[in-house]
């Protein structure tokens, strides 16, 4: 469907991807209406510092904003905050709002993002329990941010060991609760693992694995402690969750579109319905670098999904589509993901963990599929090119680190 004459567009979901849309949509030339619906209270922000220097109080709100209120008004787009769409009428090509309103669309954009997942332990709604999601969750966290207090994470993934570190830094005593053998065991292999459990543990925090959560016990309503399944009590003042999201997609799946853990979108972001396009965490694309689909979460995604959709309704060329990257910070490392690890059947590490600089490569029948870099950027930006290319690289020459990572890239790329 041609939608370049399209006059009225609204995005739904006030995050990266939604923000990305928009200013490619005015950076593109679309002179028409143009509307945000957006949950929270502010304007769209980053996320990824929520869970690092927001928390640790080195940004201020404002410097987590993209952009500040009169890039809105000069751009004339109308702004909703502090309101759900409810529904989507796509016969009619209408949104309602959570107060009755609706508004009218030729093209849209749903940008929902994510929810976390709920901890299903009795206990869960006790006071000093907390997600780490928005702005409102850190200034819910904030005041038991204190030197001396006990805080319990629950799940070992990125953002639960992000927030260790954060923690540690502010003096608190940390203890990380993970069900699986291992940290970050969904998303990296074991070199990682170790790794960060060894930082993790030298930094003072208590990690315990293979640990199962039995309930959150509380006095008057309040955190008290973390029990085990083995009957372990954890004295706690605060309990972090992080096991997991979830895709907000009910809106889309509501109006008959296809979603399926996420909502469904071609390589243009579009979805089953094509005057609607989907954007972000919420949902599932075609991963063109490893011939399947599947949600990504990440600010890359969102942001390179917002341009997708935004250039189809405008009618433009289709964007590159980079090859996916992450990255996490933790105390003084800097940890950068290329491309996707699952399925690799070799494994190569360059360099020596024990000097905090090394990088692991992961490869599948000879191909580079993904990278973990840590303080080793010269390895994570050779290894976006040599996946995307679908390089073949020797494992003797990726771990020789006599020879910079830019010859063996560059030979690569040339055979």
């Amino acid at each position: 469907m041609d939608l370049s004459g399209a006059t009225r567009i609204v995005i739904i979901g006030g995050g990266q991807a939604g923000a990305q849309a928009l200013q490619s949509l005015r950076q593109g030339g679309y002179a028409g209406a143009l509307t945000l619906v957006g949950d929270e209270a502010a304007l769209p922000y980053q996320r990824p510092p929520l869970s690092k220097a927001y928390m640790k109080g080195e940004f201020t709100e404002e410097r987590l904003y993209f952009r500040p209120e009169s890039w809105y008004q000069d751009q004339n787009i109308d702004v909703i905050l502090s309101t759900r769409a409810t529904a989507i009428d796509r016969a009619n090509c209408k949104v309602t709002l959570a107060h009755g309103g609706q508004l009218d669309y030729d093209a849209l954009i749903i940008a929902t993002g994510s929810r976390p997942r709920t901890l299903p332990a009795k206990g869960a709604d006790l006071k000093g329990v907390h997600d780490l999601r928005d702005l409102s969750d850190v200034e819910r966290i904030r005041p038991n941010m204190i030197s001396g207090n006990r805080m319990v994470i629950v799940g070992a993934g990125y953002i639960g060991l992000e927030a260790a570190a954060v923690a540690r830094q502010m003096g608190l005593d940390v203890t990380v609760l993970e069900m699986a053998p291992r940290v970050l065991a969904r998303v990296t292999s074991p070199v990682m693992s170790e790794f960060f459990e060894h930082e993790h543990r030298a930094q003072g925090v208590h990690i315990l694995t293979g640990a199962r959560l039995d309930h959150l016990d509380g006095a008057d309503g309040q955190l008290a402690a973390a029990v085990l399944a083995d009957g372990t009590r954890i004295e706690a003042d605060i309990a972090l969750v992080g096991i997991g999201i979830l895709p907000n997609e009910e809106l889309a799946k509501d109006a008959g579109i296809a979603c399926n853990n996420g909502i469904l979108v071609d390589r243009d972001a579009r979805t089953s319905d094509p005057r609607i396009f989907a954007a972000g965490d919420c949902a599932s694309r075609p991963l063109v670098h490893y011939g399947r689909s599947g949600r990504l979460e990440s600010v890359h995604n969102a942001i390179e999904q917002g341009k997708l959709a935004a250039a189809a309704i405008l009618g433009k060329p289709r964007p590159t589509e980079d090859c996916p990257w992450f990255w996490s910070d933790q105390y003084d490392l800097k940890l950068q993901i290329a491309g996707l690890s699952q399925d690799y059947d070799e494994l190569v590490v360059r360099g020596d963990p024990a000097d905090r600089k090394f990088a692991v490569f992961y490869l599948r029948a000879g191909t580079l599929i993904a990278v973990d870099a840590i303080n080793s950027p010269a390895e994570f930006v050779a290894s976006k090119k040599l996946i995307m290319s679908g390089a073949k690289l020797a494992p003797d020459a990726l771990s020789d680190t006599s020879t910079p990572m830019k010859d063996i890239a560059a030979a690569a790329l040339a055979a």
